[in-house]
């Protein structure tokens, strides 16, 4: 469509006189009614929202109409950018990113003036000093949103694509990994262990069972003091006393990836959120080649609320890549993520809402406690219940409790917006973005707090699934460590001791923990009549010893589970907890898988497949929960 230059505005001026609001023109045109528009003007007066915005998402007035709505306002020309292009030279100049943020769009230079297309002329005149520091003189004209985020996608998703990648600070990323060098090292310890077996098989046996011992002590006395803080504050949470006068925006990001077995029910429970669904902005993630979700979501009629964002190739193809790509297009001050299978409690997103409003601008994220709604699958899924319900309920919020770096969960996060960019985001190159994530706030002097608000997920409840899911998060706990232990003591600065050993406890200690798991089961054989290789150099005493340590780490962990299962409501899962000793050695497993993928594929990311089991459930997760108890 050609601008027809007469009718541009040279500045921001009110709209013409006579012709009334936005509201009683759409009236005027058909488009609106007389009530809708006076409970529209409502709303948007008591919210502190654009009439516009109200009339799209709580009245499904078309963008279309309300920017001809606009233009007979204004008296200035609508056009479509996607038809014609901008000038490239000014979209670089403005920046591809920012156009998308800010709505604003540097169209052509006619005359003396930058023409700049805008979905918001009501709000131009506030933009209009920046707009010229950059640009000089200019005028608007009208668009729609979408023309605008097309426009600038069809001509610059390549550099939006490389900045989704590159946000974070190359010192902080991951993506500088050398894998080859990894490789290398990997293979000096092997060999190293190799031949010490080899040439003093007691001493290093000895050095091996002693490290694992020790690891073993420090993690249970970590957990032991997590539990310990959560029991003697377990009523001190009190509700914010205070609720917003006026509601933030949040967005939600959902990242999708082939994930048509539960796009339906997903759908169905976003639509169960409490909250007002003019302040909600949904955007689904999808893969510009996952035409399989993409066409799933194109058979589905979405409220104008939720709206799917197209992610175009890359160098890689992660979550944090994609999340990243999301930000620039989501519109809320607050920024949620929720996985594919998630069912959040309705009440959840005011929750939010009111914690951040009664906390100061420290407290940077909040994340809500994740649970299983198919926990009576199989024997993986009760196990895997167990041990969320003792991580969310007990050692996350013990973490926290103590002061120490809360490694997030990767959903049911929320941000405040301009903090997670000023971040940089999330490592897009980084297979635990969330667990980096968690790191990098406390550093850089934020604080996560936990929230008492549940989201239902569904249990991976196969063997081999399983171990692939674990792998990667093993995998990104290594590639964490390695970036923010690339220099000790910036990290001891930036942390202070406490943080400091906190971390070493629990990304080194973990993988420490998984990786000489085989060296404590070894003890395993002296009850079978085998000869253990350290019963040459140890007293019987020390065996004692041993085996007093084993069985205080074991009831010590069966009592977090029976704390956390209690507090889940999940108490009869309790006699499966005696079964964890056959579960966590899976874990085992997929710590070697993942830490030997470091040496050729880090960033590779390991898909879960949902749905999978008991489908029908994850529609009616409470009561699914009900009918279990």
């Amino acid at each position: 469509m050609l601008l027809a230059p007469p009718r541009i505005l040279q500045t921001m001026v009110p709209p013409l006189r006579g012709l009334g609001s936005l509201a009683s023109l759409l009236v005027t045109s058909d488009v609106l009614s007389q009530d809708n528009a006076v409970a529209a003007e409502a709303i948007a007066q008591r919210q502190g929202l654009r009439i516009a915005d109200v009339l799209m998402s709580n009245f499904g007035i078309a963008g279309l109409s309300i920017a001809q709505a606009y233009s007979t306002m204004y008296q200035t020309q609508m056009v479509n950018p996607c038809e014609e292009l901008p000038d490239p030279t000014l979209l670089d100049k403005f920046g591809a990113a920012s156009a998308i943020r800010s709505g604003l769009l540097p169209w052509r230079i006619m005359g003396a003036s930058t023409v700049v297309l805008t979905d918001k002329p009501d709000q131009f005149d506030r933009q209009s000093k920046a707009l010229h520091d950059t640009l000089g003189p200019v005028r608007f004209a009208i668009t729609i949103r979408d023309y605008l985020e097309r426009s600038v996608l069809a001509m610059r998703h390549q550099s939006l694509s490389y900045a989704a990648e590159t946000k974070v600070p190359e010192h902080q990323s991951s993506r500088g990994w050398n894998a080859p060098l990894a490789l290398k090292r990997g293979l000096a310890v092997v060999i190293f262990l190799l031949a010490g077996l080899i040439a003093f098989p007691i001493a290093t046996v000895s050095i091996l069972c002693a490290l694992a011992v020790i690891v073993l002590i420090l993690s249970t006395a970590l957990k032991t003091a997590a539990a310990f803080k959560c029991l003697s504050t377990k009523n001190d949470y009190v509700p914010p006393n205070a609720v917003p006068a006026r509601l933030p925006v949040i967005s939600l990001l959902i990242p999708l990836f082939r994930e048509t077995e539960i796009a339906q029910h997903l759908l169905a429970r976003i639509r169960e959120i409490d909250y007002p669904i003019e302040l909600l902005d949904v955007c689904l993630v999808t893969e510009s080649d996952d035409l399989t979700t993409r066409d799933a979501l194109g058979k589905t009629v979405l409220p104008t609320w939720m709206r799917p964002i197209v992610v175009p190739q890359g160098t890689l193809r992660t979550k944090p890549r994609a999340l990243n790509f999301a930000l620039d297009f989501a519109r809320g001050s607050i920024i949620g993520v929720y996985d594919a299978e998630d069912a959040p409690a309705p009440d959840q997103l005011r929750i939010v809402a009111a914690h951040f409003a009664n906390r100061g601008p420290e407290v940077a994220c909040l994340q809500g406690v994740l649970d299983y709604h198919n926990d009576s699958a199989n024997w993986l899924t009760r196990c895997f219940t167990i041990e969320y319900a003792s991580w969310f309920r007990i050692v996350l919020p013990g973490l926290e409790k103590l002061g120490l770096v809360v490694p997030l969960g990767g959903t049911t996060l929320f941000f405040r917006r301009d903090i997670l960019e000023e971040l940089g985001g999330w490592d897009a190159h980084n297979v635990t973005e969330d667990a980096d994530l968690g790191v990098r706030l406390a550093r850089a002097g934020y604080r996560t707090e936990l929230i008492p608000t549940v989201t239902q997920e569904e249990a991976n409840g196969r063997f081999w699934p399983w171990i692939k899911q674990r792998s990667r998060w093993l995998k990104g706990y290594a590639i964490t460590y390695a970036v923010h232990m690339r220099d000790p003591r910036q990290l001891w600065v930036d942390l202070g001791p406490r943080r400091f050993w906190g971390v070493q406890l629990l990304f080194a200690g973990t993988l420490s923990q998984f990786v000489l798991a085989p060296v404590l089961w070894s003890f395993w054989i002296i009850p079978l009549g085998i000869a253990h290789p350290l019963l040459q150099v140890l007293p019987p005493y020390w065996f004692w010893g041993l085996a007093g340590v084993f069985f205080a780490t074991e009831l010590i962990n069966f009592a977090v589970a029976v704390i956390a299962l209690r507090a889940a409501n999940k108490m009869w899962l309790i006699k499966w907890a005696l079964t964890l000793q056959v579960y966590f050695p899976l874990a085992a497993v997929a710590a070697y898988k993942g830490l030997s993928e470091l040496a050729w594929k880090p960033y590779y990311w390991d898909k879960t497949t949902h749905g999978v089991l008991l489908p029908d459930a994850a529609t009616q997760p409470h009561v699914h929960q009900a009918s279990d108890a």
